[in-house]
Order: C-alpha cells, then structure tokens, then sequence
C-alpha cells in the first residue's frame, strides 16, 4: 500500500518559492486556494501523492474537486498557495505541466466527425510523435482496449464505454507519468466500469500515478488511498481500509455519508 500524507512531506518543499519541488511526490500541495469572486471553491488544501499511486479525490457536486484536478493540469490559476506536479509549479510552469500530464475530462472532448484512429492520430500529432510512433502506440492502444476493428468507425457512432476508452487512449497517447481522470466512468454500464479499472490498474502496477475522481463508492475501495473533499475543504483522507476503521463504516459509501453529514 502506498502512502503519502503532507505531515511527511519535507518543510523544504512546502517553503520552496523556486518553481520547483523534490520530484519524489507526483503530485504536492500547500494551501492550495481558488476563489470565484467571493466564492472559495477550494479552500487550503494540502495533499501529497507518490509515484505510481491509484489516489481517489471523492466529494459531492460542488466540493470543488475539478476545480482543483484543473489547477494540477494547469488549466486554472490558484488564487493562493501552490502546487506542484512533477516537480514542477502550477504557477510558473503551467504549460510544461501541460504537455508531460495526461488529463481526460469530465465531458467527452474528442472529435465526434472523426474515426478513433482519427482521433488518436490527432492527439499523437499534438504532443509532438513522429508518424512511426503514431502508428506503433495506436495499434498498441486499439487492442489493448479492443477497439482495433472500430478503428475506422466515426466516434459518433460509439456506444459511450467505447468513447470513453477512447478518451483514455488519447489521455495516455504520449506515456505520461501522470493521469488525471475526472469521473471516467460517469454514466457507462458496470461491465465497462470493469475493463476500465482494469486498466487503471495496469497502468499503476507500470509506474504511473492516476488521480481520480468518482462519484462510485464502490471504486473508492479500489484506490490506494481516497481523499473526501467537503465544500473546499479536505475533510478525510487515508487509505479505504483505514478511513472505515475510523469512521466506523462497512463500506466506503457510509464512509462518505458520514464525512459529509459531520
């Protein structure tokens, strides 16, 4: 089990000012704050994520989890504190974040009036590989998602598990270290939900670091470690084992009911 907290993270690297941090956490936070006008949607929140770590980031509609998983990605700017993604800041090295992180979102973003390798051969385009690689790391993709006798069908014409292992070919497109996936199996059946952690955890047991979020209480338990975010605020935090110990819960969804309801 991999474990991080911000009580172990070097003082050092919560009082760096340079634009960067040890490279020993994936993803660290201090006091991270982002304000709407006089709305906090996220309000002082410290994490620290190591290498290779499934991490669960949990709340409610509204707790500000996307706004925070945007700030990582370099999407948005922190109205206060920092953090600091491979080692490098949100507030000065944003668009190299950008190109060294996988992000799929909320909302499908592919081009419905493309074919998936369409799409795949844009995306490998974008981060900058050569025409061989496009070509080897697609076909790669397409069977390991089994989506290589679609590879010719336009996206539109997907049922929406298929779309939505589409987005994550295209998130992980160029191997990045780091996935930031926000609900990726938001509305898709079970049996997608299924392959689509199956994945997820391949791609841990291969180094690489998948932040998530999920409204499925169920995948909690699947993750590492979860966090319960509480209107901007982190209110939980540890393993899903330790989190029902403590809060005296048989499953991560009474967990979750009584993070919020305290």
């Amino acid at each position: 089990m991999i474990s991080a907290d911000i009580d172990t993270v070097p003082k050092t690297a919560l009082d760096n000012t340079d634009s960067s941090a040890p490279t020993d956490f994936a993803v660290l936070a201090n006091k991270l704050t982002r304000r709407f006008g006089n709305f906090t949607a996220v309000d002082h929140i410290d994490l620290a994520v190591k290498p290779g770590e499934i991490f669960g980031f949990l709340g409610a509609n509204g707790a500000g989890k996307t706004t925070a998983i945007r700030m990582f990605c370099g999407l948005l700017k922190p109205s206060g504190g920092e953090a600091w993604v491979h080692g490098l800041s949100i507030k000065k090295k944003a668009e190299v974040i950008k190109r060294k992180i996988g992000y799929m979102s909320q909302k499908f973003s592919l081009y419905n009036d493309l074919t998936i390798y369409e799409n795949l051969e844009f995306y490998g385009g974008i981060y900058g590989l050569k025409k061989s690689e496009i070509k080897e790391r697609s076909k790669e993709l397409l069977d390991n998602m089994g989506l290589q006798e679609y590879r010719n069908k336009l996206t539109s014409a997907l049922p929406l598990g298929f779309k939505q292992r589409l987005a994550l070919g295209s998130a992980m497109f160029h191997r990045p270290s780091i996935l930031f996936l926000d609900e990726p199996t938001s509305g898709v059946d079970p049996v997608a939900r299924r392959i689509f952690w199956e994945m997820i955890y391949e791609l841990s047991e291969n180094g690489t670091t998948v932040f998530v979020t999920t409204h499925y209480m169920d995948e909690a338990e699947y993750c590492d470690r979860v966090s319960i975010m509480v209107k901007g605020r982190i209110a939980a935090m540890d393993s899903p084992a330790e989190l029902k110990k403590k809060w005296n819960g048989a499953n991560m969804q009474e967990v979750f009911l009584k993070v919020v309801e305290t």
